[in-house]
């Protein structure tokens, strides 16, 4: 029971790692000496200088935005929900509040990848660029919160 538990905390701290990691690094589309993120939009010129504007104030990207800041708020308040319940919960009882939070924490983010991923196209037309490796986290973080919520779900505490 106890690899049991440490499993699923380790999980769950991998999605919060991946959750922080694709919300703050400037890296969701990449190409030319230009990376953007949700946040700001950075080119490098000659000599290894960075540049760094704001991202624009579109309604679909502050959507994004907003939409990964609610899935690391569901999963950090997910993970403070497993330990309270974990010693306040009654033997056989199911963590169905934690599993719900972490549910919802996988669909912001998946809502966040989609959006930008059906908005990208009208944003950058070249197709010199690409995703970068925090949109891919993005989406390895929705499977695996999901993954993680359904685990709460069917997980009863035992003694």
């Amino acid at each position: 029971m106890l690899l049991l538990l440490l499993g699923i905390i380790v999980l769950h701290v991998a999605v919060l790692v991946l959750l922080f990691v694709a919300t703050i690094v400037s890296q969701w589309i990449v190409g030319n000496g230009h990376a953007t993120d949700l946040w700001q939009n950075c080119s490098t010129t000659s000599g290894n200088v960075q540049h760094c504007l704001s991202s624009s104030a579109n309604e679909w990207l502050q959507s994004v935005q907003a939409t990964m800041i609610l899935s690391i708020i569901f999963s950090v308040l997910s993970l403070f929900l497993f330990f309270c319940q974990l010693f306040t919960l009654t033997k056989g009882g199911r963590f169905y509040i934690t599993g719900i939070f972490q549910i919802l924490a996988g669909l912001c983010v998946m809502s966040a990848a989609s959006i930008y991923t059906v908005r990208h196209p009208e944003w950058h037309l070249d197709s010199a660029y690409s995703y970068g490796f925090a949109y891919i986290l993005a989406w390895v973080a929705f499977p695996l919160a999901l993954l993680s919520g359904v685990v709460y779900v069917i997980l009863r505490k035992r003694e």
